[in-house]
């Protein structure tokens, strides 16, 4: 550490939407119900995929342990929102913001390496139905789950130690709602070469390479779907993907654009805009997508409220 290190000591300021002063009441509540909304929503789905015995199927494993994620999610930054639409300063003690950085790493890797199990569990079951039940059985399932949470739990812990170990001595002020890498990276007076190679690596592993298994696994997915002789049978293959599909689009689209795309001055409101894709409305979406779209989950939902 160097003298003059008083970021430190003093934390930081998440300066959010602080410049709309004019409309905190109206965010307070908008995120407010937002949380609400996110948190029974995917608690639903988590009762239901449990409840239901019909619905004990890897994908609905997944599934459940995506809004999970979701919940957890969420929670690590609209908790903080919400009170810093109150909050005159917007205060986040050091490690606040350090604890707040990893939390969110490391559930949105998990969410990254889960999307890419749901599209594999869709690629054998579409490409390969025979072996199904044998390739994707319990086991297989919860030490997926399972190596996702691991790999991020300690890859994020360095990750988090690399930023939080510079010294901090100049502007303490955050221009965005959650303590994010790049922004606390601008805030360093030492040369952060080496933990801007630590982002890409993070980004190549966690969003990038299973970004491109996804890719991958849809375009085998949809030329055997093309192949199958019954249009019947193309639409419930079709459909069984569409729900996937539109979380993948709404999650990856954003998050692959705030961090690939060149910085500038200028760019960072657009990254708070888009971030707000991929850490909220995406999770509060999810379930509507699920259940919506998704005849046995409605189904399974119509028997729990109805005790049938």
């Amino acid at each position: 550490m160097v003298n003059g290190n008083y970021t430190t000591t003093l934390g930081f300021i998440l300066l959010g939407y602080s410049n709309l002063t004019n409309l905190q009441g109206l965010l307070f509540v908008v995120f407010l119900i937002i949380y609400m909304v996110i948190l029974i929503g995917n608690g639903v789905i988590v009762l239901v995929t449990v409840l239901d015995s019909t619905l004990h199927t890897p994908m609905y494993f997944f599934l459940r342990n995506l809004s999970f994620v979701e919940i957890c999610y969420t929670s690590v930054t609209l908790p903080k929102m919400v009170a810093n639409c109150l909050a005159e300063d917007g205060k986040i003690s050091f490690i606040g913001c350090a604890v707040q950085m990893y939390f969110s790493l490391l559930l949105g890797g998990t969410e990254c390496l889960l999307l890419a199990a749901m599209a594999f569990d869709r690629y054998v079951a579409i490409c390969n139905p025979l072996h199904y039940t044998l390739i994707m059985n319990s086991e297989v399932c919860a030490r997926v789950v399972a190596g996702s949470w691991l790999v991020n739990i300690l890859a994020h812990f360095g990750q988090t130690y690399l930023v939080f170990s510079l010294p901090f001595c100049g502007s303490c002020e955050i221009n965005h709602f959650f303590c994010d890498v790049p922004l606390l990276l601008e805030l360093s007076c030492v040369d952060t070469f080496r933990n801007k190679i630590a982002v890409f690596m993070a980004v190549l592993l966690f969003i990038i390479t299973p970004f491109f298994f996804i890719v991958i696994s849809y375009i085998i997915i949809v030329s055997t779907i093309m192949k199958m002789p019954s249009a019947q049978g193309r639409h419930r293959a079709f459909s069984t993907c569409s729900s996937h599909l539109t979380v993948v689009t709404l999650f990856y689209g954003s998050a692959i654009i705030v961090y690939l795309k060149p910085k500038s001055r200028g760019s960072v409101d657009t990254d708070k805009l888009l971030s707000l894709f991929y850490t909220i409305m995406t999770p509060m979406f999810n379930p509507f997508i699920y259940s919506l779209r998704n005849k046995e989950v409605k189904v399974a939902l119509r028997k729990i409220l109805c005790g049938k």
